[in-house]
């Protein structure tokens, strides 16, 4: 059972992940409509049966001040880089600040990389440049709207493509 749901504004815009619970109290309320629903799951009651939402979109226009940058967090970096270490390609488990903080590194999104713990302890404090080691891809912040659910545990395959540069068109 998906635990959460993707909410899309009015114009089918990304807008948060809200959690099962919270999406079905909308679509009940007349406030959402389901746009993507799992046909073999249902949410039952005694009157109602309701296909599991995966994808919901406000049905009146709210409007967004700004977007917010997503934090750094270890979960954050980890699903940037697809759980890949930037150094060896291995399974990450750790992130790594590439110039180190006791060098004058900052925590932020273009200093930040996964890595395995092999290659953590390795690189330990030392820059790059003293390793001889280089990096293939430069890190950065997540884009649009993939900033808005970078940090959370798991990604639907039916919000893909809702996340994507071009959102679809309504049918």
């Amino acid at each position: 059972m998906a635990e959460t749901v993707l909410l899309l504004n009015a114009t089918y815009e990304p807008l948060c992940v809200v959690p099962l619970r919270r999406a079905v109290v909308l679509v009940l309320s007349e406030k959402a409509e389901v746009v993507t629903a799992d046909a073999e799951r249902h949410i039952r009651s005694a009157l109602l049966s309701l296909p599991e939402p995966s994808v919901i979109r406000l049905l009146r226009m709210v409007r967004v001040p700004y977007r917010r940058r997503t934090s750094v967090t270890r979960r954050a970096v980890l699903r940037r880089d697809n759980h890949r270490c930037a150094y060896c390609g291995r399974a990450a488990d750790t992130v790594d600040h590439v110039v180190p903080r006791s060098r004058g590194g900052r925590h932020e999104w273009g200093n930040v990389v996964a890595a395995c713990r092999r290659c953590n302890c390795r690189k330990g404090d030392r820059t790059l440049a003293e390793l001889g080691w280089h990096l293939d891809v430069t890190p950065v912040a997540p884009a649009g709207s993939r900033c808005l659910v970078v940090a959370v545990a798991r990604v639907e395959p039916t919000w893909e493509p809702w996340l994507s540069p071009a959102p679809p068109s309504p049918a």
